[in-house]
């Protein structure tokens, strides 16, 4: 699923498999690096994806405010 289609959920989601399977030593060194890098990338597009919700919040709280 691409990330663009990925809703925050699905990515918080996902990140925890990740660290689950990296805690319970369920991959091999050879899939810990692209683990890692998709990790990485899932924490950026939530920590976007929590920026753009936030600035949209207080958007609309302004209006209500006018």
């Amino acid at each position: 699923m691409g990330k663009e289609k990925m809703t925050y959920e699905q990515a918080m989601l996902r990140l925890e498999d990740i660290v689950r399977q990296v805690e319970r030593g369920e991959t091999s060194i050879d899939s810990l690096t692209e683990l890692l890098k998709e990790a990485k990338q899932l924490i950026a597009y939530c920590k976007d994806k929590l920026y753009a919700t936030e600035e949209e919040i207080k958007k609309v709280l302004a209006d209500d405010e006018k």
